[in-house]
């Protein structure tokens, strides 16, 4: 049985502090009833510099992923997902909030970021979204795991979303950002309303060569991967120390060529691999989603969906719980981890 009170603990707050009274999904505890209003986080503009112990390496796949590891190696696992352009650290406070709970808590470097390097240097530095969610296949696969609670934004979002959908026997549970991230390759043809279109405008560089080699230089790169987190996060009080320990991930040499080959690919402006033609057939039906899942959003995101998660709620026909966070932008699980905490919590009794 965890003890809530321990969780309440890890949080920093004492026994009448706001962020405990709300952690009623902990396991062994209720479940909540959907939340029927916008969850309120706390600031979004508080300097966090946790530090994750040593990090690991394993063989996965193509891959040997670097990755963190916090908790007991014989605790239920949960894997947590970074997105674009963030790194493990989006989980640095997140991380250990779980593990006072007993998790085993695993933190991949994805495909192109930090220590995750490929095994081969023939291996074509491909961002399909099926390529990517196979990678944590192959982790789960590396560390002797059946199955694990996925959760993940963005990029990390959307791979844990795919293997919830393509193999649900591997993902216990889901919390995902931003809901129903499969990419469907002919929607996204269609153009989007221009205020819409505004907040992607990176995509549309990154078509370009200059786009191409804005990230393989050093200097365009750090400088555009800051202008989308102020862009992203309007509300997030983040200082340089805190982007620039992230920043060091996007030194690695695949880096430029697996973004830029992702975000092609999404608009059909680069092709995929054909070893992964099989799952993208059945992405592009968009499956559902029949494992316990709980969608976040940040209301200060602009890649929100309106509609408080009534656009993509058809894609999970199992036990689901939504929650919009108030203030807070792109970057949730850093910007809200409590929050983020709590989700999994949740996600991993509903």
């Amino acid at each position: 049985m965890i003890d809530r009170r321990m969780f309440g603990k890890a949080l920093g707050v004492g026994a009448g502090g706001g962020a405990a009274m709300a952690l009623t999904g902990v396991p062994g505890g209720p479940v909540p009833a959907p939340a029927a209003a916008a969850e309120r986080p706390g600031p979004a503009g508080r300097h966090r510099h946790g530090a994750f112990p040593p990090l690991k390496k394993v063989r996965a796949g193509l891959l040997e992923i670097g990755y963190a590891e916090l908790g007991p190696v014989h605790g239920p696992p949960v894997v947590c997902l970074h997105g674009w352009p963030y790194d493990i650290h989006s989980f640095v406070e997140v991380a250990p909030l779980l593990a006072a709970e007993g998790y085993r808590v695993i933190v991949p470097y994805l495909r192109g970021h930090g220590t995750t390097r490929f095994v081969s240097g023939r291996t074509f530095r491909n961002g399909q979204q099926s390529a990517l969610a196979l990678d944590t296949v192959a982790l789960l696969d590396a560390l002797g795991l059946e199955k694990a609670v996925l959760a993940g934004f963005d990029w990390g979002a959307r791979s844990a979303a795919v293997v919830a959908a393509l193999w649900p026997e591997r993902c216990k549970a889901l919390v995902s950002v931003g809901g129903y991230l499969v990419v469907d390759l002919e929607a996204n043809l269609q153009p989007l309303p221009p205020a819409t279109e505004h907040a992607w405008w990176y995509q549309y560089y990154f078509a370009t060569e200059r786009g191409r080699a804005a990230m393989e230089r050093k200097d365009l790169r750090h400088d555009l991967t800051r202008l989308v987190w102020e862009t992203v996060s309007p509300t997030w009080d983040f200082d340089d120390a805190t982007f620039e320990r992230t920043a060091a991930a996007f030194e690695n040499p695949d880096y430029a060529a697996i973004v830029i080959h992702n975000y092609r690919w999404r608009l059909s402006l680069a092709e995929g691999e054909r070893r992964y033609e099989p799952y993208e057939k059945r992405l592009a039906a968009r499956p559902f989603v029949t494992v316990p899942t709980v969608t976040l959003d940040g209301e200060r995101d602009p890649f929100t969906a309106p509609g408080d998660g009534s656009r993509y709620r058809d894609r999970f026909t199992g036990p689901y719980d939504h929650r919009t966070l108030r203030g807070i932008g792109h970057n949730l699980p850093q910007e809200a981890p409590e929050a983020f905490a709590r989700a999994v919590l949740d996600a991993d009794r509903l």
